[in-house]
């Protein structure tokens, strides 16, 4: 083998390698982790400013967030930061948007507007309105999401930003086994299947709010602690699918998967638009403390990353959106209402939380640095092969 075939093989060879690297780093989870991000709820007097949020979200390395608006004092704040926006139709903005020409007003102004500077993933046509009893209300919200949709596709930037709704899971009347997931009669038909064919012809995914704590308030003695915090526990068996669940957040994503498939969409997605627990709560609101709620997010972030799915869609990955940033000391109802904050609004944590942690991430780089230091190796003994 003459230098010049000794030269071309050792180049073969150390691109091969670092290939292989960047592979094993792609497989790794570098570039394709599971998504979590945070749910920016301003409902309280006593905030920190925008600019101030920035920094605390770039310090726990979270890059996605979730208004229940478009506000654009908010959104400015964040230009070029690298942190992407879930923003919302506020429900009392519904009747406006029946219109084409609103829709196509409100896109501009509240979205085309901040792009490209800011990264605006989705919007959320109104939230959690299938679980009251407005029906005109309801009545507005598919309208409202078609118009929106169309808005954006004459802006061309429809495949870039999902168009939903958000839903509280009380819209599921049965859930228990989750192969008994169903919708409430009452707007299954009339509501539901028509919002889901669209979903499926857009490509959308069914945005739900999920919160463990609220059953198992409820039931404490029926449902254990362990089953609704991701702790070892017994678990329950679906009768009908021969499921095992060891938790009731999967148990709950099944039930909706569950009721899907029962009016004939069988390949909507999932994303978790909301889920937390509160760190405190009314003498009646059983399991509302900070400990529970520590433990709860600690095992959520680390089921979502282990990629296991749920038993009904196993390796799915799920998009999730932590419930909340800050206690919101505005908010109405129960004591629990104003205390699902991770942080309070000083900017301290309500508790120690360990955010996201990425270690696998680390290892690979390191790993892909060591294989570049023999690139560089074998590239240099090639060099001097070919030259002398």
């Amino acid at each position: 083998m003459d230098k010049k075939q000794a030269f071309l093989v050792l180049t073969l060879l150390s691109t091969f390698i670092l290939l292989g690297q960047e592979e094993n780093v792609m497989s790794s989870g570098v570039s394709e982790l599971p998504t979590f991000g945070i749910n920016y709820g301003m409902v309280a007097n006593d905030l920190p400013t925008p600019a101030d949020v920035v920094t605390l979200l770039q310090t726990i390395r979270v890059s996605k967030t979730r208004l229940y608006d478009a506000d654009s004092s908010v959104l400015r704040t964040f230009t070029n930061t690298g942190i992407s926006f879930i923003v919302g139709v506020r429900n009392e903005e519904l009747h406006l948007l029946g219109n084409a020409s609103n829709a196509f007003r409100w896109v501009k102004e509240n979205v085309y507007a901040h792009l490209p500077d800011i990264h605006i993933s989705a919007i959320v046509v109104g939230n959690e309105i299938f679980s009251t009893n407005d029906t005109a209300l309801m009545r507005q919200v598919l309208p409202a999401m078609q118009n929106i949709h169309l808005a954006l596709s004459l802006f061309n930037i429809d495949h870039d930003i999902i168009v939903s709704t958000a839903h509280s899971f009380s819209i599921i009347t049965t859930s228990y086994p989750p192969s008994s997931g169903q919708f409430d009669p009452a707007i299954a038909t009339v509501y539901m299947k028509p919002m889901l064919n669209f979903l499926s012809k857009i490509g959308a995914p069914f945005f739900i709010n999920v919160y463990p704590f609220f059953p198992y308030k409820e039931n404490p003695t029926l449902i254990p602690l362990e089953y609704a915090l991701f702790q070892p526990n017994a678990g329950i068996q679906d009768a009908v699918t021969n499921l095992h669940y060891t938790n009731m957040f999967d148990a709950q994503l099944d039930a909706v998967y569950f009721a899907m498939a029962a009016l004939g969409y069988h390949n909507i997605t999932l994303l978790v638009s909301e889920t937390g627990w509160p760190s405190a709560g009314d003498e009646n609101e059983i399991g509302a403390t900070i400990q529970n709620a520590k433990i709860y997010h600690e095992n959520l972030i680390k089921h979502i990353s282990s990629w296991h799915g749920t038993p009904y869609r196993p390796g799915s990955n799920i998009e999730v959106y932590l419930f909340a940033l800050f206690n919101e000391d505005m908010k109405p109802g129960p004591l629990s209402e104003r205390n699902y904050g991770l942080f309070k609004p000083d900017g301290t944590m309500v508790y120690e939380f360990k955010f996201f942690d990425q270690p696998n991430a680390s290892a690979s780089f390191v790993s892909l640095g060591l294989s570049t230091m023999l690139l560089s190796f074998i590239l240099s003994v090639a060099y001097i092969m070919h030259f002398t």
